[in-house]
């Protein structure tokens, strides 16, 4: 588990290598990881964007945005959390992802940044470590 605490909202990712949905032979690798935004500070806040860098042992890079995640642009208030899986793939056996999402305070309308922490995506088939 990795866990990364910015202005007061916490994001904790659980990544799972899916070996069902991987096709090694053809150089796909597919993890799934679960992400929880606890919001340990005073105003509601809502989910608007997300920022995504992915990496893979090969040091190919991707950057995924989008509005939201999931479908969804979720309202934490104080003391609440929301959950959410998602899924990457990688061409390689091994990589690493870290993000961002926009946040919106409802109470002033302010914007921020949380940070999502560095996270491995080791498979059993790596050939090498990307972090």
């Amino acid at each position: 588990m990795y866990e990364q605490e910015t202005s007061g909202l916490l994001v904790r990712v659980e990544p799972q290598f899916l070996p069902d949905e991987s096709e090694p032979d053809e150089n796909r690798y597919i993890w799934a990881y679960t992400i929880e935004i606890e919001n340990r500070s005073g105003p509601i806040v809502q989910l608007m964007s997300r920022f995504w860098r992915i990496t893979d042992e090969n040091g190919f890079t991707q950057e995924v945005e989008g509005p939201g995640v999931i479908g969804q642009q979720p309202v934490i208030g104080p003391g609440e959390s929301f959950r959410y899986t998602s899924a990457a793939p990688l061409a390689a056996p091994s990589g690493v992802m870290m993000g961002a999402y926009s946040m919106r305070r409802l109470d002033d309308g302010g914007s921020f940044d949380i940070a999502v922490p560095l996270f491995a995506l080791d498979s059993p088939h790596k050939t090498r470590l990307a972090n």
